[in-house]
């Protein structure tokens, strides 16, 4: 840690909890992210912080710690569960954030209980983050792009999942046989998608924090205007969590009955838009997932690819469309992995 970043963060910790002298600085795993956390605790109170370092050494972070304070600040002013960021400085990249505690939704699901009654719970906050999210939302905000459309569809998921996945991770050079039209298929059919509505686009269990009845939110800064289906779809093709089939059909009914009760005129371009956008996502999984085990080396996300490529072969079968015939036969060949 910085030297000088540590020296704030005392300083931050000696006014928010008087009386504290030796705070404990406990590194904590980033995941798929650059960015470095730490949980700062006060032995005395027992109270504890979040401190987070991303140096702005290239524009795409600095334009992501841009979107990081100003996509929270919006969403939290709508009543969104997100931790509250106490001091932050974009020029260095540091932040201090609320501790919304060391449980997520994967933790839980692990633990054995019945997963369903808690992802209700997450519905009901993913639907507000949607809809209230959206509402004076600046695109300007955004990292990456303002709106999930067709190049992100294409630069971001499709050739993500072409040149990480199939060149990186399975060391394959083609040629693909209608590849190319099946993902211009692929994104004619998301297109269509209304995309008016608040995307965190990384809505998955690792990023729903869980602390008794209280549900927090975290990694919003990819955050953008978007269709309602995908974070639904991150929710329920979740790569870290075994969810049942019948678990993720109460999921999704759950969803679209809530869809019905607020407009049901929703409804049925969500059901004929799901499918796409789940396929979407699941090209961006397993491109992520393979870049970060071969480029980054934290190969311990090779473990969820083998689960990533049996739901993208099962919601292509599933989606019964031809278009998608060419992308179906590549990930159904015996020797991908």
């Amino acid at each position: 840690m910085d030297q000088k970043f540590k020296q704030n963060i005392t300083a931050f910790m000696k006014k928010a909890c008087p009386g504290e002298q030796n705070p404990s600085f406990d590194p904590l795993p980033g995941d798929g992210s650059h960015r470095v956390f730490w949980r700062i605790s006060a032995p005395v109170s027992k109270q504890s912080f979040i401190a987070m370092a991303n140096p702005p050494q290239t524009a795409d972070r600095e334009r992501e710690n841009n979107a990081y304070v100003m996509i929270a600040h919006h969403l939290q002013q709508r009543g969104i569960p997100l931790p509250v960021i106490h001091q932050y400085d974009l020029a260095k990249g540091w932040f201090i954030m609320e501790d919304l505690g060391s449980v997520n939704l994967q933790d839980v699901v692990l633990s054995g209980k019945d997963p369903v009654p808690l992802y209700q719970r997450v519905l009901e906050h993913l639907f507000n983050l949607q809809l209230r999210g959206q509402e004076g939302f600046d695109p300007a905000w955004c990292a990456q792009t303002g709106r999930y459309d067709r190049t992100v569809m294409q630069k971001y998921e499709a050739h993500y999942f072409r040149n990480a996945f199939l060149k990186g991770f399975l060391g394959q050079e083609g040629p693909w046989t209608g590849l190319e039209a099946a993902f211009d298929h692929l994104a004619d059919m998301a297109s269509r998608a209304d995309s008016r509505f608040f995307m965190h686009r990384d809505f998955q269990s690792r990023n729903i924090m869980v602390a008794g009845e209280k549900i927090g939110i975290i990694d919003w800064q990819g955050g953008r205007l978007g269709p309602l289906a995908y974070d639904l779809a991150s929710l329920l093709i979740d790569p870290y969590v075994p969810l049942s089939d019948l678990q993720k059909q109460q999921i999704y009914g759950a969803y679209v009955a809530r869809i019905k009760d607020h407009n049901p005129a929703w409804a049925g371009p969500f059901k004929r838009d799901y499918p796409y956008l789940a396929i979407q996502r699941n090209l961006q999984i397993l491109g992520a997932f393979s870049f970060l085990s071969k480029v980054m080396k934290k190969t311990y996300f090779e473990a969820y690819i083998p689960h990533a490529l049996k739901t993208l072969k099962s919601l292509i079968e599933q989606s019964g469309d031809p278009g998608l015939n060419s992308l179906g036969q590549l990930v159904s060949e015996p020797d991908n992995l």
